[in-house]
């Protein structure tokens, strides 16, 4: 299982490797989206998509685009949450984020093109033009007023308050599962799946993302920067409420582990061999940075 996530890693890493490399007129644009973009990282958005493409019978490459295109908008994600008018952290996969290397200025331009360039490339994908369109939808779906846009205003306007788990809940779905969500639908889309494996593909991405958010807020309590390659603390630090503060690391730990099975047991009986996704589920759920 570790050798096919590095095979569908290293299959994302190749062709990320390809985007944005041309010098002018916009050198310094294109270095700063592709500072961030190739910085490293798990690439599990890709990985899931092109995973769950592969459970309904298509090959990975069938996904790969739109696969790449959940990275492109992660990225941005990433870029716009650490400005100093959002979380003001300085550290990003061990390297310094985008606005101290690149200014400000750069850096939201950098963000608000790989947005833009994340549809371009799924739309430009070679399938089923129907198949594209509700691609794209789940992608703009993730993005946007019920996704990370929503969520991280909901997030802002929660500094310095105590939230309780419902709150900590719809936040975190819209900032961390919803664009999981999409992944797992764009791969069962572009793998040809229909309505039974959409919903289970939800299923699953629901609770694995929420398990991946508890997770990232244990971290950021137990890890270092360097072990991290980002601040830890900033949460306490921002004054937000996590899962942590509100329940504790023992009970976040069985809430990860029943989230986990919870998402497991969503795709027996409806996909043939959905060993991967499964084992996917737990190195999320297990992964120490």
């Amino acid at each position: 299982m570790n050798d096919h996530y590095r095979e569908l890693r290293d299959l994302t890493d190749a062709r990320l490797q390809n985007l944005f490399a041309e010098d002018e007129p916009f050198a310094r644009l294109n270095e700063a989206m592709r500072y961030s973009l190739l910085a490293g990282g798990k690439r599990l958005r890709p990985v899931l998509a092109m995973a769950f493409c592969e459970v309904c019978g298509a090959p990975a490459e069938t996904a790969l685009d739109s696969a790449c295109a959940l990275e492109l908008l992660h990225t941005y994600s990433l870029i716009h949450d650490d400005l100093p008018c959002m979380d003001d952290d300085e550290l990003r996969r061990g390297k310094p984020t985008s606005h101290v290397v690149f200014g400000e200025g750069t850096a939201v331009l950098a963000g608000d093109c790989l947005q833009a360039e994340a549809f371009a490339l799924l739309l430009s994908s070679r399938m089923p033009a129907e198949r594209i369109v509700a691609m794209a939808l789940a992608l703009s779906q993730a993005a946007g007023l019920y996704g990370i846009c929503g969520a991280q205003a909901l997030d802002l306007a929660a500094e310095g308050k105590p939230l309780t788990g419902e709150q900590l809940v719809r936040i975190h779905h819209g900032k961390t599962a919803a664009l999981l969500t999409a992944a797992a639908e764009i791969g069962v889309i572009a793998g040809g799946g229909g309505p039974d494996e959409l919903d289970a593909a939800r299923t699953y991405a629901a609770n694995v993302g929420l398990a991946f958010q508890i997770r990232d807020d244990v971290l950021d309590v137990i890890s270092t920067d360097e072990e991290l390659g980002k601040p830890v603390g900033s949460d306490a630090a921002n004054g937000k409420t996590t899962f942590v503060t509100l329940y504790g690391q023992e009970r976040c730990a069985a809430m990860i582990r029943e989230l986990t099975e919870h998402a497991c047991e969503s795709l027996s009986g409806v996909f043939p061999c959905p060993d991967f996704p499964i084992w996917l589920a737990r190195y999320m759920a297990e992964r120490d940075k």
